[in-house]
């Protein structure tokens, strides 16, 4: 099953890194979300191999219209496999119909025993059955499990008893209840309901259902074109803390049918008798029962789900990949998955999920240390989704960099879209595909990335310290809000400052998964602690309030063996959750330090490999500490090859101005006497660098900016320092006049967005002007036709649509317009109307998106001219804007928008403001030059809001800019008359972006970002600035020799 194959090659080979093959690369989710054409879809894939990309994952989300897992479906599955293998992609399968993963589609629990449980604890009485064991449940009924009197004073349990139902209770006492029952059925599950996690038997008939079926008509393709299936945020029923200690209130935790009876085996206790101490806290501290009780579900789980799925992955060739649910935060993972390491011990590549580029190193780090330790070769990261469309090259860099540095070695870029029809245009873009104007530019990203990978997956990561990951001691203090909240956000403080002190501090290091240890570790007494296939020379054990005696046991002896273990903050109080000086005992022998960032990397520092100091501290004036002191923003993969060494840094923080590019000067300290190569993962050139050597001690010096990452090659010996290296010059040479005002070319149409219409339903009167989202929420309040979620292919639509829609919007023209079209979804069912005639309906090509056709318009004349659309209505129906396509310019007043003279020139800056408001494609400035002497021209914008631009010289194109220092060089011009042009491009922000919404702040672009309420709403359009914002300028400069 082995993805990476190159990299048992001896050595990595200029053709490897050059130009890498297909496993090397991202593989998008690739949203199948309409009624499937194996046409387009075979064109799409296409357009991936144009992009760079090494394959796709084939993944359903809204608005799927072919029935899942289906005769139909599987055909097209089989042949786009196919089409994978004949292109040299990778063919990589997704486990459930949208997310999260184990119904399949709601396949497997239309059986009720098969459905996620619920333990509602609630101070409510309901109505309610008994539960007998092995009866079916049935959806919507309360089971009775329990009845308490509960006894609370100040917040603390005082008492609380097991009584009978009815029974009389003292009147300080609360009466409260336990109940089970199923999880409601949900519009995501297409009507039905989640599947129960903790229930093996559930698991099991879900690969039945899609895992087999896979299998069955794609079996031969496992582990060559198809090399993983990938779940997607499996979870079980989240637990919920009391807010206040003394009021009645509702809850719920996880559970399943037997969960009572294998927990009392487990633990020779009934969990049902102890139930309150999972919520209050008890008189004399905490409750092992409550410790139990999350160790006991999320061992079920990870049982249950991964192992269960992993086992089947390895027995039948292929790879287990995806990621869990809420991993980031040791309060998140006990919410929904006990631990996250614990699952990953099944994953053959273990993943994670980062959105809105976020920087979660925690989750990265969690999955990277469980893939070193089981000896897996990366792991999968699904990157860049909630970004919107105008999340740029940058952005794209900066966030893949920083998660490479933390182990990701498979891509799986959120998203591309087989189609942008209806809601499908709201789900989570940017499309990462041919709907972006950029799409055939991103081998200028992927190329990079591939390269990365070609030496990340080469040897193994050179790491010595090992952390023990704190998550269960939050398992002790998992109460109420009012007792326990603080505790939590305590630990978890202490887990944040101490990832980031380490990360940034450059002492890599691995978390230590307390309960897979024992199964990852033997206690022996050796100056390293093997854990899998890593070994430690130092363990930190940072401020955990309760170890396991097993990790207690292996610790222990790796102190006598001469390990070094070094407690940061004071010793664990609890063994398994019990009162113990154990962890005392052992910090007595041991190291101990406060929380404090310098004695942790202090105390550090013997282990240390690599350092990195600031020489010219350009980022003081944000706050950093200034030449000569470490760098704080960089982070580090280190990994030995044979006797070589791969170093690869990039900048783990988000950029603190995309507008000024800072030149950094670094220099590199390696332990040991190295020979440097850096490979240039953007251009694919490999150059020996100079360095000095001292004290045992390799020095390099670099200058790089803030999307700039570094890859060299380390081989032992040393290097003479007289190698020299070509450095930026921006600013240096003679200014180049050029005018202000340019003529451009546009590589579209400009676009009038059509969002804003009065409406009418059947026969009914006009309504007034609306926004057609919210005319879309109206026409389905007055018809009784509720917004359902549930995929398409289950709706069984019946005859004709039984009402109309019409649609009214007014078009003023202060300038004739020519050569116009209507860009519009469901043409063939709509009839348009221009000022009351109705047109003959040509469909001309597409706009964006092959499911937004175009249809000719007349010519428009002066003054005001109404365009109207009548569309029948039903369950399945989507009203969407339509856009008027041809030659003008627009002008934006508030929320009025009107056509004006075609735009053929502009200034720099905003294109917004400019005549083109709505458009999202690409714009070429064409700049007249005359250069009096020959030399070099340089050519930089440091201003822009576009994913990227080009720069081309007398027609022919020289360069794409996407990173700083935004600079360009054309080298050898000779001296006359030029045409510098410069090629903008766009991102389709306000063509299909959130334009009536006013939460600037906003980081979450999910469908609710189009329909927002109150303050966060505006019909004034809310438009953002596009192209290039600053006059770039134009430098001459000397040839290099």
């Amino acid at each position: 099953m082995a993805l990476y194959k190159n990299h048992m090659k001896e050595k990595l080979t200029e053709e490897q890194f050059q130009n890498p093959t297909s496993e090397y690369r991202g593989a998008p989710f690739w949203a199948w979300n309409n009624k499937l054409d194996r046409d387009q879809l075979l064109r799409q894939i296409e357009y991936f191999k144009e992009m760079g990309m090494g394959g796709f994952h084939i993944h359903c989300r809204a608005g799927l219209d072919t029935p899942y897992m289906g005769k139909e479906y599987q055909s097209i599955v089989a042949a786009c496999c196919q089409k994978a293998k004949q292109e040299g992609l990778l063919c990589w399968l997704y486990d459930e119909d949208r997310w999260p993963s184990g119904s399949a589609g709601g396949m497997v629990t239309k059986n009720s025993e098969y459905c996620q449980r619920r333990l509602i604890f609630t101070a409510f009485e309901h109505p309610s059955e008994e539960f007998v064991k092995g009866d079916s449940l049935t959806y919507g009924v309360l089971y009775h499990m329990a009845e308490y009197a509960i006894t609370v004073q100040e917040g603390i349990l005082q008492a609380y008893e097991r009584i009978a139902p009815g029974e009389i209770i003292p009147t300080s006492a609360r009466r409260w209840y336990a109940y089970l029952t199923i999880a409601p059925r949900g519009d995501s599950f297409n009507g039905e309901s989640y599947v129960d996690t903790l229930n093996k038997r559930a698991i099991e008939k879900f690969i039945e259902k899609t895992h087999q079926e896979y299998y069955r008509i794609l079996g031969s393709e496992f582990g060559r074109t198809i090399p993983a299936i990938f779940t997607d945020e499996p979870q079980f029923a989240s637990k919920q803390t009391l807010r206040r200690c003394d009021e009645p209130q509702e809850l719920q935790i996880p559970f399943t049918d037997d969960l009572e009876e294998a927990y009392q085996e487990a633990y020779e206790e009934s969990l049902l008798d102890k139930l309150p101490e999972l919520f209050w806290e008890l008189p004399e501290g905490v409750s092992v029962t409550r410790y139990r009780f999350h160790n006991f579900v999320a061992e079920r789980f990870a049982e249950s789900f991964a192992d269960t799925i992993g086992q089947w992955c390895e027995a039948h060739g292929i790879m287990l990949t995806g990621h869990m649910m809420a991993e980031d935060t040791l309060m998140s993972q006990t919410s929904v998955l006990g631990d996250a390491m614990r699952s990953y011990r099944s994953f053959q590549l273990p993943g994670i999920d980062i959105l809105m580029d976020r920087r979660e190193f925690a989750t990265a780090k969690q999955a990277q240390s469980a893939s070193h330790q089981y000896g897996r070769e990366g792991v999968l990261s699904e990157l860049y989704g909630v970004t919107n469309w105008d999340f740029d090259f940058r952005g794209h860099k900066l966030q893949g960099d920083w998660q490479a540095a933390l182990g990701v070695t498979t891509r799986v870029p959120h998203l591309t879209w087989v189609s942008m029809k209806g809601e499908a245009k709201r789900d989570y873009p940017a499309s990462i595909g041919y709907q972006s104007p950029w799409y055939q530019q991103y081998s200028l990203v992927e190329d990079h990335f591939a390269r990365v990978n070609t030496a990340l997956t080469r040897g193994k990561a050179r790491v010595r310290v090992g952390v023990i990951h704190p998550v269960e001691s939050v398992w002790l203090y998992y109460g109420s809000n009012e007792k326990t909240g603080a505790i939590r956000e305590e630990l978890q403080e202490n887990f944040q400052n101490l990832l980031q002190w380490m990360l940034f501090g450059l002492i890599d290091f691995d978390y230590i998964c307390e309960s897979l240890l024992p199964s990852q570790c033997s206690v022996k007494e050796t100056d390293v602690l093997q854990v899998g296939q890593m070994q430690y020379e130092a363990v930190v054990v940072p401020g955990c309030v309760t170890l396991r005696s097993s990790t207690l046991e292996s610790l222990e002896a790796f102190a006598r063996g001469g390990g070094r273990v070094i407690f940061v903050g004071e010793p664990a109080p609890y063994t398994d959750a019990q009162p113990s000086n154990r962890a005392a005992a052992l910090a007595a022998k041991s190291e101990t330090v406060p929380f404090s960032k310098k004695r942790v990397l202090d105390a550090l520092e013997p282990f240390r490999d690599l350092d990195i100091i600031s020489v010219n501290g350009v980022y003081s004036e944000w706050g950093g500490r200034g030449a000569g002191a470490r760098t704080e923003r960089l982070l580090y993969q280190m990994r030995q090859d044979g006797e070589d060494r791969w170093l690869f840094i990039a900048h783990g923080l988000p950029m603190l101005n995309p507008d000024i590019p800072y030149r950094e000067s670094i220099e590199i300290q390696l332990a040991g006497e190295w020979k440097p190569t850096l490979y240039h993962t953007m251009s694919g050139s490999i150059t020996p660098v100079p360095a000095r050597y001292q004290n045992g001690k390799t020095q390099i010096t670099c200058e790089f900016y803030e999307h700039d990452s570094l890859l060299f090659l380390l081989e032992p010996g040393t290097r003479a320092t007289t190698l020299t290296r070509e450095a930026d010059r921006p600013g240096e040479g003679e200014i180049v006049e050029f005018p202000d005002i340019l003529p451009i070319t546009k590589s579209a149409p400009n676009v009038l967005l059509l969002d804003m219409a009065e409406f009418k339903i059947d026969r009914g009167p006009w309504k007034p002007r609306e926004e057609i989202l919210r005319i879309d929420k109206k026409v389905r309040e007055a018809l009784h036709i509720q917004r359902s979620h549930v995929q398409p292919w289950t709706i069984q639509e019946t005859g004709k649509a039984r009402h109309m829609v019409r649609l009214r919007y007014t078009i003023e023209c202060q300038y004739p317009a020519r050569n116009l079209t209507l860009a519009l979804e469901n043409q063939e069912e709509t009839r348009i109307f221009l000022d009351d005639c109705e047109i003959e309906k040509k469909v001309q090509g597409y706009f964006t998106d092959e499911e937004i056709e175009t249809i000719a318009l007349p010519d428009l004349e002066e003054g005001t001219h109404h365009l109207e659309l009548e569309l029948p209505y039903s369950e399945k129906t989507y009203l969407e804007a339509c856009y008027v396509i041809g030659e003008f310019g627009v002008q934006v007043i508030g929320s009025q928008a009107s056509l004006v003279e075609p735009v053929q020139q502009l200034e720099f800056g905003s294109w917004t403001e400019q005549g083109l408001p709505f458009y999202g494609q690409n714009i070429t400035y064409h700049i007249p030059i005359k250069l009096e002497k020959a030399g070099t021209l340089q050519v930089q914008a440091t201003k822009f809001r576009c994913p990227l631009w080009k720069v081309y010289l007398d027609g022919d194109e020289k360069a794409a800019v996407a990173f700083a220092p935004y600079t360009a060089e054309i080298p050898d011009v000779a001296a006359g008359q030029h045409e510098v042009a410069i090629e903008v491009f766009g991102n389709q922000i306000n063509t299909f972006g959130c334009v009536h919404n006013c939460n600037e702040q906003l980081r979450w672009f999910g469908s609710g970002a189009w329909k927002t309420e109150g303050a966060s709403w505006a019909y004034e359009y809310q438009l953002k600035r596009c192209g290039i914002l600053k006059k770039p300028e134009i430098r001459l400069l000397e040839n290099k020799e």
